[in-house]
């Protein structure tokens, strides 16, 4: 096979064989992106009979193909380990994204340092140089004993020398300073980033290696070069931090191993990335007293059940088009809530300001959390305070009934665990067994959960 360049239409596919500002095809401007196009050599027989070229592949039955489960090797980070799924899967491709200097590339030199002694890693820095990554893991107090590194930004060059040292896990730090000499343009260009990463997958398949890439990201927060790659990879992590916060987040958003939106919980220190195994603590730090417009809730966030404060401040509207504010949770939503509260409560806000807030950066995407949203803004316009043992849980309807919510009683027990003694839950989740330590109320209407708190 012999590689000649290619030049293709975003927008329509077709191909071109010069550059032009314009896809003579479709019309479209800037669209035509350089590409690398396999093109077979003719055997001196003749590779090709009546028309048909001669294929190497076959078709077979399934029967025959070994259907063994892909195991998952430990990472010796298990916060790390909970969002891939139970670990690293050999032959499988990672690809991390994050803000610049969130931990991305100190969380992997931990993982590595933290691998069993049958693990051989490689470190592969395209930004840095090989002093700069030896004194980060030496403030950091990791072991190097069988750590590699390579200092490199050609995939061709990478993936022979990988060929040779056969590392069980790769780690590409980043993808956007790799490239390959089968295109001509500059790295960190899409057709750079995405032929890059095509090799390095078809190298993981091909082996045993699981390969690591991390990527930059955009100002948006997506991961920057081309929505295909996040096509190409097993597992997609995106690293999520508030800007003056020290907690961590990572959550996987595709894991073809295990369960999307998982999440693990780190803390930043000055020895690196710290596991933190109750994170519930952290987003429940509320003061001695209580305060209006305050409640407390659980979450399903993949496997983990999750204890969030939610935080509703309704104040007299000087505007003449209030204001609805959602940090944390779905800004529409909070509208369609607050119009369903006047309908079926009769409680009205047209003339407040409604802001709502959830505690400790997280970002709420399940329905469960609409009646403790709908308390805490009761609470806070009538100035009483919500219980501190109580926690709230159900997604309201636009008929103001309570709907049930999935694992209402993994959420109760959650609770009960963290020392809270009663709940609000819509009637369908009601456990059958008495939860010990908690009282729970069932409610089917939104006006007899708002009754519930007086």
């Amino acid at each position: 096979m012999r590689e000649k360049l290619s030049y293709q239409c975003q927008a329509c596919g077709a191909q071109a064989s010069k550059w032009s500002g314009q896809c003579p095809d479709c019309g479209e401007w800037n669209t035509l992106l350089e590409s690398a196009v396999a093109v077979p050599r003719r055997s001196a027989r003749g590779a090709q009979l009546h028309g048909v070229a001669e294929l190497a592949a076959r078709i077979v039955d399934a029967d025959e193909v070994a259907a063994e489960a892909e195991g998952h090797k430990p990472t010796g980070i298990g916060e790390l380990d909970r969002a891939l799924g139970g670990g690293l899967v050999p032959g499988s491709v990672v690809l991390i994204g994050g803000d610049p200097g969130i931990g991305k590339s100190t969380l992997l030199l931990q993982a590595l340092a933290a691998g069993g002694d049958d693990e051989r890693p490689l470190y592969v820095t395209g930004e840095e140089s090989l002093r700069q990554v030896t004194l980060r893991a030496q403030r950091l107090g990791l072991s190097t004993e069988r750590l590699r590194l390579l200092a490199e930004t050609q995939v061709e060059q990478i993936l022979a020398l990988a060929a040779r040292e056969r590392p069980t896990v790769m780690v590409i730090d980043s993808i956007q300073t790799m490239h390959t000499d089968a295109l001509q343009s500059a790295p960190g260009s899409v057709a750079q980033i995405r032929e890059s990463a095509a090799r390095l997958v078809q190298f993981a398949k091909q082996g045993d290696t699981a390969v690591i890439l991390i990527g930059h990201v955009t100002k948006e927060g997506a991961i920057a070069g081309p929505r295909v790659l996040e096509h190409m990879v097993d597992a997609v992590l995106y690293f999520e931090s508030e800007s003056d916060s020290r907690y961590r987040v990572i959550r996987a958003v595709k894991n073809r191993f295990g369960a999307a939106n998982e999440l693990g919980f780190f803390a930043m220190t000055e020895r690196g990335l710290r596991e933190v195994s109750n994170p519930s603590a952290i987003f429940l730090s509320r003061g001695d007293s209580d305060v209006a417009g305050s409640t407390v809730t659980v979450v399903r966030e993949g496997t983990r059940m999750l204890l969030l404060e939610i935080q509703a401040l309704v104040d007299v509207s000087q505007l003449a088009h209030p204001r609805r504010v959602a940090v944390g949770s779905d800004a529409n939503r909070l509208g369609m809530l607050l119009a369903a509260l006047h309908r079926h409560a009769g409680i009205a806000t047209q003339d407040q300001d409604v802001f709502v807030n959830v505690v400790g950066g997280m970002r709420i995407a399940e329905t469960g959390a609409d009646l403790p949203l709908l308390v805490a803004v009761v609470s806070s316009l009538s100035a009483r305070p919500v219980a501190a043992d109580l926690v709230v849980f159900g997604e309201v309807g636009l008929a103001g009934e309570i709907r049930p919510v999935a694992y209402g009683e993994e959420r109760l027990a959650e609770a009960a665990k963290h020392g809270f003694k009663r709940a609000i839950v819509p009637t369908a989740n009601k456990p059958r067994r008495a939860i010990k330590g908690i009282q729970v109320t069932p409610a089917a209407h939104l006006g007899d959960a708002l009754a519930l708190l007086k």
